[in-house]
């Protein structure tokens, strides 16, 4: 089968790789139907994070091609949508709403890698999610949103309490930053205030629900958002960059007592004891549980009350990915979908 490998930074090739097999009774093979890039896999694009001929890709959607003897939930036939976290989804910490917490956990990026014709799925029943029924076509995008950005935008919102008589703000204009806005309107949220300095996404902001857009950054975004809020700052912010400035404009963001909820994959991020104190603020964050929200969010496309596809901007064939993280990482695109 073809797929996506990251030879070294900034060296994106599509290449033949071995077709997945079961291993384990637990395993089922699904033949991918669309992909995409995401932006944590412009980390290692970039040379922030560690990368050598790795297996690239961690969202997908697509039909049960087969599975393992003791898979019960999907079959052979079924479209189903997978969590870019691995988990059984029956473990203490699953059953707590955690699944990206799971005592199986697996990442699904840089092992499995499914930015790819084929891929084998441990733990199918934990993982994978099938639709009521074989999607058309338009619905593809959307349930793809689903396997990573959407799930992780709504749990930010989630995570950061947003609801019927908050002022969220949101930090962070790509695409789960797009989408915690959406996930904001949909739990309730009176405000939402999108930080966005690129007049496209703000658009698109304006259309999963943002009231207010803020282009300033770092202590003039701070100090934005609380003139805003009449000097108290936000109920709920969700920081969905993971840089230092991202995160320390979203803590300053926070009213006191308010909720923060961090997504973003933070790479050298120190924050100082002193300030996280005084802000007396609640925070919750990291890899989003996006199992627990999956039946939700499928049932919501399906019934098309929502439609996160439009978070993609440019659609391109597997074989054109190099093109595809080029176009992500000059900001030209805000997500790429690949087609197979």
């Amino acid at each position: 089968m073809r797929g996506v490998v990251m030879y070294t930074a900034g060296d994106v090739r599509v290449e033949e790789r071995e077709d997945p097999k079961i291993i384990e009774s637990t395993d089922a093979i699904v033949r991918l139907t669309a992909t995409c890039v995401c932006g944590s896999d412009l980390w290692p694009y970039r040379g922030i994070e560690p990368t050598d001929h790795t297996a690239m890709g961690h969202e997908y959607v697509g039909v049960v091609e087969e599975i393992g003897s003791e898979v019960r939930t999907v079959k052979v036939g079924d479209f189903v949508v997978g969590s870019f976290v691995i988990s059984d989804n029956t473990c203490e910490i699953c059953r707590s709403g955690y699944q990206s917490g799971c005592a199986h956990r697996e990442f699904v990026a840089g092992t499995i890698g499914t930015q790819a014709e084929k891929a084998r799925i441990p733990h199918a029943d934990g993982t994978l999610v099938a639709t009521p029924g074989q999607p058309d076509a338009e619905l593809i995008p959307s349930l793809l949103a689903a396997s990573d950005v959407l799930g992780t935008g709504w749990y930010g919102a989630v995570a950061a309490e947003a609801g019927p008589g908050k002022t969220v703000a949101v930090v962070g204009d790509g695409a789960v930053g797009l989408m915690a806005v959406l996930a904001a309107e949909q739990l309730g949220a009176e405000r939402i205030i999108a930080m966005s300095r690129h007049p496209g996404r703000q658009e698109l902001a304006r259309f999963y629900g943002a009231t207010d857009i803020v282009a300033e950054r770092g202590d003039d975004g701070v100090a934005k958002i609380k003139e805003l809020t009449g000097g108290l700052g936000a109920h709920s912010v969700i920081e969905a960059v993971g840089t230092q400035e991202s995160t320390m404009q979203a803590i300053g963001a926070t009213r006191p007592g308010g909720h923060l909820g961090f997504v973003g994959v933070n790479h050298d991020v120190t924050i100082k004891g002193i300030d996280l104190f005084f802000a007396g603020i609640h925070v919750e964050g990291g890899p989003a549980p996006v199992r627990r929200f999956l039946p939700h969010l499928i049932q919501l496309i399906w019934d098309r009350e929502i439609d996160p596809g439009k978070v993609f901007d440019l659609t391109l064939p597997l074989d054109q990915a190099a093109d595809a993280y080029k176009a992500m990482d000059e900001r030209r695109a805000t997500k790429v979908l690949l087609t197979l």
